[in-house]
């Protein structure tokens, strides 16, 4: 029994290495533009989630989606080579890693200077870039030359454009203009086959909405056409306070609902701790160091956690002061925040774009930005959100998460349901994102035990069958899987056959493995 285990060992091995040799091989013989880099691995075998690890055979850095091509017939004519595209490593379980296969350094095709804009017949504007261009830049450019600015954002900008395409692409517009994926017209592919194709919702559209919120598995964004429109100059940023929950989802579904330019341009908010705690407290809600937040402008009887309100009204630099304050008095008027806790300050509109970076400098300094970051993000139905702050806010969560504890609503008519991303059912729906931000273990609490509030906040969510989904999803099995694609799961299932049917793309979101007959 022990020579025939030791032999089948040995057998094993003996087959993986000579696997290992071939796909070796197979890189070398690739004709690219790029490079391939069998050393400097290491960049593909982490992300900002810092929990997850692959090792990659090889990463490339493609010159161009026709290297993407080549790469991906090279994986097709293995017997077990799989391929991940990684913009800028942001993923959270490392949904852009691939172990033992080929990963895409996507940022090796970003070229500011390729950003094109041009203009359809109506007159609207767009811009093509590249999918692994950053959003940051795609702003800078087209303001600083053009003057425009992409319609739909996400908070933090160092993010690739196929990245979050792959995904939707959600922040404060995402209530009037949709997720980044309703506001693209046109994507360049290479697809599991190693098609280049060109797509959009007339020409080659099933493949056009699978890839927007795909998860990577159907093809790999090379280019994207983003819909623009005139950048503003300014923006009235501006956090209130309330104490209630109901208070504070009343105002902000009043005013994600009001019709177009009835509204603000920007409608977020976020759960906080009601105490002095620096990182989850009271010192979160300031916009600006000379701010002061009055906590006892919030009832005694308030619960252990509170709520913010943070919109913003776009002007142009000649808009006088005084209409600008009448229009941002007429929006406010009717709202139920707690008296003395508004604070607003004036900012260019790329400054308040790039709001993020700030932070970000600031976590590198302190040395929160590379340790484990277990981030869990849900959009939960309205039905189920007072429930959920119940439970999970003033429950599981009332001593913070160590850093923002996102919550706002949005209209589920601005996404496409020909896409791949599913949603709660109701028409508004909310966003609840955890952003962990505590220093690494000792100091902080190990990734484990946040791992493990995560599950609980999820089980508690599937116990009291509230309608919801994950929203940048990580799942484990198949099962898990199929409950949460529902009744789309078997459209999911057969853009995969069509698309990629060796499932040779995005391994590492574990959705298919590479046999044909799992699909």
């Amino acid at each position: 029994m022990m020579i025939a285990c030791l032999e089948r060992f040995v057998h094993e091995n003996e087959t993986e290495t000579r696997a290992e040799d071939d796909n070796g091989r197979l890189c070398r013989g690739l004709e690219l533009e790029g490079s391939i880099d069998y050393c400097s691995t290491g960049l593909a075998s982490k992300d900002f989630g810092g929990m997850q690890g692959g090792k990659a055979l090889a990463l490339i850095r493609p010159a161009g989606a026709e290297d993407i091509a080549r790469v991906v017939k090279a994986a097709w004519r293995s017997s077990n080579l799989t391929v991940a595209a990684r913009g800028n490593g942001h993923s959270i379980n490392g949904q852009a890693m691939t172990e033992g296969g080929l990963a895409i350094d996507m940022r090796s095709m970003d070229d500011t200077n390729s950003i094109k804009v041009g203009r359809f017949n109506n007159g609207s504007a767009y811009a093509d870039v590249s999918g692994g261009a950053l959003w940051g830049d795609v702003l800078e450019r087209c303001v600083s030359v053009y003057g425009l600015a992409p319609r739909s954002w996400t908070d933090y900008l160092d993010l690739t454009v196929g990245g979050t395409l792959s995904n939707a692409g959600v922040s404060g517009q995402t209530f009037r203009f949709g997720p980044q994926t309703s506001n693209v017209s046109e994507l360049e592919v290479v697809t599991g086959k190693g098609d280049t194709l060109v797509c959009s919702d007339t020409h080659n559209s099933e493949l056009f909405f699978g890839v927007l919120g795909g998860l990577g598995q159907f093809g790999i964004i090379t280019r994207a056409r983003i819909l623009l429109q005139t950048a503003p100059d300014m923006v009235r940023w501006i956090r209130v306070v309330y104490a209630e929950f109901d208070d504070f989802a009343r105002d902000a579904e009043i005013l994600v609902t009001r019709a177009d330019g009835q509204s603000f341009d920007y409608v977020e908010g976020f759960a906080f701790v009601n105490s002095d705690d620096p990182v989850n407290g009271w010192p979160s809600v300031p916009l600006d160091p000379n701010h002061f937040f009055d906590p006892t402008r919030v009832p005694r009887s308030a619960s252990p956690v509170l709520y913010c309100l943070e919109v913003a009204l776009h002007y142009r630099n000649g808009d006088h002061p005084s209409t600008v304050d009448l229009v941002v008095e007429r929006m406010l008027g009717g709202l139920r925040f707690c008296d003395g806790t508004r604070l607003e300050k004036d900012v260019r509109y790329v400054e308040f774009l790039m709001r993020v970076k700030e932070a970000e400098e600031q976590a590198k300094m302190n040395g929160i930005w590379d340790a484990p970051h277990p981030w869990l993000n849900l959009l939960v139905s309205s039905t189920d959100i007072a429930d959920f702050d119940r439970l999970v806010f003033k429950n599981i969560l009332k001593h913070g998460v160590g850093g923002p504890m996102l919550v706002y609503p949005m209209l589920r008519s601005k996404w496409d349901d020909r896409s791949s991303v599913v949603l709660p059912e109701r028409e508004i729906f909310y966003l609840v994102a955890l952003l962990r931000f505590s220093p690494p273990y000792p100091k902080g609490p190990p990734f484990e035990e946040m791992v493990a509030q995560n599950r609980e906040i999820i089980q508690c969510c599937i116990n009291n069958r509230f309608d919801f989904k994950l929203y940048l999803p990580h799942y484990n099995s198949e099962l898990e899987w199929k409950r949460h694609f529902g009744n789309q799961w078997e459209r999911f299932v057969e853009r995969k056959a069509c698309f990629d049917p060796m499932a040779i793309l995005s391994p590492g979101q574990k959705i298919f493995s590479r046999n044909p007959q799992n699909l």
